[in-house]
């Protein structure tokens, strides 16, 4: 016989002494309470409600941002290498970055800038960046189940059964919606072993909403929920809730100890979904009709800055991780192997317009201590500009931006060589960066989650960059 007592909790809340299970052997309770989702109870204990950050929102670069031509620029170089920029001061003493960011230069006092990332996992791959888990990929056009789970997938993982919106939330769409007509899925973002069940919440967008900005385009419009998280018409609430009741009694008859795991990662997308057809608040976080017109201008009326402002309206409602992704628009985007400096006239003014208005908004609602904002792209460009006026790929040095909840500002953290090609001093690999985020969130990087039996740590290995925490 099986008795169970206590509350209902998912494994990631943990058991109180007053829970206790019994049974014959746990091998009989299947994939529910096996030995390693009781140890996932255990380091469930490793999450922290004092954490610095309650929120992340990840501003991600899709592509390769050149940051040595916006946050760590080299006058002193040969012209082949320092590029068409020059550097301005920012409002710290002695910090500079590129003169096409003058907004984001008045926020250095809240910002912390990482110049010595770096990983060998080979370019447009994704999976270092949002994972910690650093290995190359023969295919980084698609995902697969068995990669490891990104950052926002953990926190999904450890939400609360009680809370009503999701914890990862996915801005415009997810990874490679906007390259090769939509047929690229790049890895990364994903739960992986963890079960689909805590892939994130993705929105979707209208692919044919462009703006022209100088001579480069990029897309316009703002995110919007899918049809599938929107009633039918006839269908009330009330029936709604009846039919929720009759698929839950069904689901009872029908499952076995041995389909225990299947079940619960039906039951959770079940549930997910028909939290997102009554969720008051995540419709109004996306109905932008309700934003003040002027903010919308300020924030800039292109996807990446609506995408923006609707993170800081769902992370006033409480979600944990979102992610807005500058993604491949057409033959424009951050992978500049041809007009380099062009492109970047018209995408930095963008980025510096959104970066520095979604820091006022958060500080201007109370919320920059308590929100971690970070900038940061999957790979870097190579210190030579190439005979297009563009740079390739390169992952062996490159900078990521901090900003907000925990973050000691005004702090550069490491330095690249004096052609910005490699790691001179305090390198940092993408799972410190992992590591990082976790524990300014509360959540112990050594965590380990379960792929089967085989207990990995969620930030594999890395260490928080502790210089850059207030």
């Amino acid at each position: 016989m099986i008795t169970l007592l206590g509350s209902r909790r998912r494994l990631c809340d943990g058991m109180t002494r007053r829970e206790t299970l019994k049974a014959g052997a746990l091998s009989l309770l299947g994939g529910a309470f096996n030995l390693p989702s009781l140890l996932a109870m255990e380091e469930a204990g490793r999450v922290q409600p004092n954490a610095k950050a309650k929120s992340v929102i990840l501003l991600y670069l899709l592509g390769g941002a050149p940051t040595q031509d916006m946050y760590d620029l080299k006058p002193n170089a040969p012209e082949i290498i320092r590029g068409e920029f020059k550097p301005i001061d920012t409002n710290v003493s002695g910090i500079q970055i590129g003169e096409l960011l003058p907004l984001s230069a008045q926020w250095m006092h809240k910002t912390a800038i990482v110049r010595s990332v770096n990983h060998k996992a080979g370019c447009h791959n994704p999976l270092p960046s949002y994972t910690g888990h650093e290995i190359s990929l023969a295919d980084t056009t698609s995902t697969k189940d068995t990669y490891a789970p990104s950052m926002g997938s953990v926190c999904e993982y450890l939400r609360p059964a009680t809370k009503d919106l999701p914890d990862y939330i996915y801005l415009p769409n997810y990874a490679g919606a906007g390259n090769a007509g939509g047929t690229v899925r790049y890895p990364g973002p994903y739960a992986g072993f963890l079960g689909k069940r805590y892939d994130p919440l993705f929105s979707e967008f209208d692919k044919k909403k462009e703006l022209t900005l100088g001579k480069m385009k990029v897309l316009a419009g703002e995110p919007f929920l899918s049809r599938n998280t929107r009633l039918a018409d006839g269908i009330t609430l009330d029936s709604l809730n009846a039919r929720e009741s009759l698929l839950k009694q069904f689901n009872r008859k029908q499952v076995g100890v041995e389909a225990r795991s299947a079940l619960d990662d039906v039951n959770r997308v079940q549930q997910r979904a028909f939290g997102l057809l009554t969720s008051t608040k995540l419709k109004n976080a996306f109905d932008l009709s309700t934003a003040d017109p002027k903010l919308r201008d300020s924030y800039s009326r292109t996807l990446f800055g609506s995408s923006a402002l609707i993170a800081r309206r769902l992370v006033e409602e409480g979600t944990r991780f979102v992610n807005v992704t500058w993604d491949f628009p057409g033959d424009n985007s951050w992978d500049t192997h041809a007009d380099n400096f062009n492109w970047l006239r018209g995408a930095l003014p963008v980025l510096d317009q959104t970066y520095s208005t979604l820091l006022e908004d958060l500080e201007s609602r109370g919320q920059l201590d308590e929100t971690l904002v970070v900038a940061m792209s999957d790979m870097g460009r190579t210190p030579q500009v190439n005979a297009s006026a563009g740079r390739d790929h390169w992952s062996f040095g490159y900078s990521v931006v901090f900003a907000g909840a925990g973050i000691r500002g005004g702090t550069v953290h490491g330095a690249t060589d004096g052609h910005a090609a490699f790691v001179k001093d305090r390198p940092v690999s993408t799972s410190d960066i992992c590591a990082t985020i976790y524990h300014l969130l509360g959540i112990d990087p050594e965590m380990k989650v379960y792929d089967n039996d085989r207990p990995i740590a969620i930030a594999h290995g890395g260490r928080p960059i502790f210089e850059i925490m207030s």
